[in-house]
């Protein structure tokens, strides 16, 4: 599946599906929050991930850094379509530091469901900081 591939001939239910039953698995004990996500790869795979809470509340884990590592682990590729869900299966927004995130996996084109509908990264997350960010920089 392409990032070109037209959103209508994504199964979003599907995917949805792949998110819930990750959300299923979550570990909130303390925020009583469990979140799923589900992501298609431009090689067709699905990668999902969820929320895994610390009793040292700084280092839990958002659903979306699950799905990134399972990305990263299971060989790579580009997202070209996210949707995240709460424990009442509702279409909610990835936080700020998982929109960045999903940016450096996905890029500006990658297909987000949101609260709003359908939406890029670009609309998302508007003028992102990306690799191409450091090449300006001239950093050695």
């Amino acid at each position: 599946m392409s990032d070109t591939e037209s959103p209508a001939t994504v199964d979003w239910d599907a995917l949805t599906e792949h998110a819930r039953e990750a959300m299923r698995h979550a570990y909130a004990p303390y925020s009583d929050f469990p979140v799923g996500v589900a992501g298609l790869v431009d090689d067709g795979r699905v990668v999902v991930g969820c929320n895994v809470e610390n009793a040292s509340y700084g280092v839990g884990l958002c659903a979306e850094c699950g799905l990134v590592s399972q990305l990263h682990a299971s060989g790579g590729g580009r997202l070209t379509h996210f949707v995240c869900v709460n424990r009442d299966a509702a279409v909610i927004m990835p936080c700020g530091r998982c929109r960045q995130l999903l940016f450096e996996a996905g890029g500006p084109t990658l297909q987000v469901l949101t609260v709003s509908g359908l939406r890029t990264m670009a609309e998302v997350l508007p003028d992102a900081f990306g690799p191409e960010s450091l090449d300006a920089l001239d950093v050695p």
